[in-house]
């Protein structure tokens, strides 16, 4: 008996969007029995949850080809093809190819086959893999960069990912059109170093040129958001548009990854904590409804308690909302990897959870002053949306999912606003 093709999908929402296409290249060549894991390598513990992944989906799937593809399965190639439980690996720009998936249901995998992962480093091109309409009936999420041209030295991502090329932005326009006809009320812009997007492009346009583009060329698009940013690298257009565009939602999500200098020139970062400062006061000051998610790492090589109090206090000084917090986790490879001053583990764990706790006071904070102000709210769900600064909204009564509601917040449920 033949089935469809399983994805399971780990790591990141560029991840997410690209099982997507890749439903489409298998549908297309006619898969069948087939599990496919888009891994993750952000941190050594997503590499081990893979392999712990693809161990669980042989047993539940022993008559299944398993597929292993995504950054864990670019970087570290063979030692996923060494699995008993794998019958091939796919490298990130191979799998967005339609001619790897018309091979893997050809029926048979041969030796030279069960390995199609080349240099991601050669590859200068974004995959014409873009799709019309990935993520819920309210939202779609359009990839107009990959790749990293950083070095941070915690950082195995662009080994994974390659260089940074860009989507043009007639392709995105494009792409955007499509979307708004189908009657999405929100689209949102990703990529791996979103405001590295351009560069490669002639004449360089930078992240606010592609933003301003957008909303000037799709007046009936409702709502723009940009996923995370490296704030060093806002442009003049990006932050005019954050000043006077209000489809542009106020909600950055910053990657910081640490509130001490030493720490952040160890990292090789391009900021420092007066940058991430500034950056802050800045956007608010154009935009005060303006709300901040940032990525923060605990216990990062040579940290001492000083060290982390700056990370802490970053929260209050930048008027953070949203944290998404990383104990740190070496990566073979990495220049991070061979600093001989590791931190404790207990006591990276015991960071993580002050920095965690200091993220659970500011959106308590953000919260508390909601009631009683008006939003205009995207429903995620008949119950569920989410205003523009991405705070989830309950409602008694069912809303049509993918509307956007205007409503007053009257209260506060758990992490939630109720309207």
């Amino acid at each position: 008996m033949t089935s469809a093709p399983k994805f399971t999908t780990l790591g990141c929402r560029l991840n997410a969007y690209e099982t997507e296409a890749m439903k489409d290249l298998a549908a297309q060549a006619g898969m069948e029995n087939a599990v496919i894991v888009n891994t993750c390598a952000v941190t050594s513990e997503a590499v081990r949850k893979a392999r712990q992944e693809i161990r669980r989906l042989r047993r539940e799937n022993p008559d299944a080809k398993v597929i292993v593809t995504g950054c864990a399965a670019q970087i570290d190639p063979d030692s996923f093809a060494a699995m008993t439980e794998v019958d091939a690996v796919v490298g990130n720009t191979e799998k967005m190819a339609p001619e790897t998936w018309s091979r893997l249901s050809s029926g048979f995998i041969g030796e030279t086959e069960r390995v199609m992962v080349n240099d991601i480093m050669s590859v200068t091109e974004t995959a014409g893999h873009l799709i019309d309409g990935f993520g819920t009936r309210s939202r779609a999420y359009v990839q107009v960069q990959n790749g990293c041209d950083h070095r941070c030295t915690f950082c195995i991502i662009p080994y994974g990912r390659g260089n940074s090329r860009s989507v043009p932005a007639g392709v995105v326009v494009d792409q955007i059109k499509r979307l708004v006809q189908q009657g999405y009320n929100e689209v949102v812009l990703t990529g791996v170093d979103l405001t590295s997007w351009g560069a490669d492009l002639p004449g360089t346009p930078r992240l606010g040129d592609l933003v301003m583009r957008i909303l000037k060329l799709i007046p009936d698009l409702p709502r723009l958001r940009i996923s995370s940013i490296d704030s060093i690298e806002a442009d003049e257009n990006l932050m005019q548009a954050i000043a006077t565009e209000p489809r542009l939602m106020p909600h950055l999500h910053l990657s910081l990854q640490h509130g001490d200098d030493l720490i952040l020139k160890r990292m090789k970062r391009r900021h420092l904590r007066d940058d991430a400062i500034r950056f802050c006061e800045e956007a608010r000051k154009l935009r005060p409804e303006m709300t901040f998610g940032a990525d923060i790492i605990a216990g990062f090589p040579t940290e001492t308690e000083e060290h982390f109090e700056n990370s802490l206090k970053l929260v209050e000084d930048c008027d953070l909302t949203w944290l998404h917090v990383f104990p740190y986790s070496s990566r073979p490879g990495t220049p991070a990897a061979r600093i001989p001053s590791k931190v404790n583990g207990n006591v990276i764990k015991e960071r993580a959870a002050r920095l965690r706790a200091a993220g659970d006071a500011a959106v308590e904070r953000h919260l508390a002053a909601q009631p009683g102000r008006t939003h205009h709210i995207l429903m995620e769900s008949p119950e569920m949306g989410r205003t523009e600064q991405f705070t989830e909204v309950l409602f008694d009564r069912p809303q049509t999912e993918g509307a956007i509601v205007t409503a007053t917040i009257t209260g506060i449920r758990g992490a939630q606003l109720v309207a």
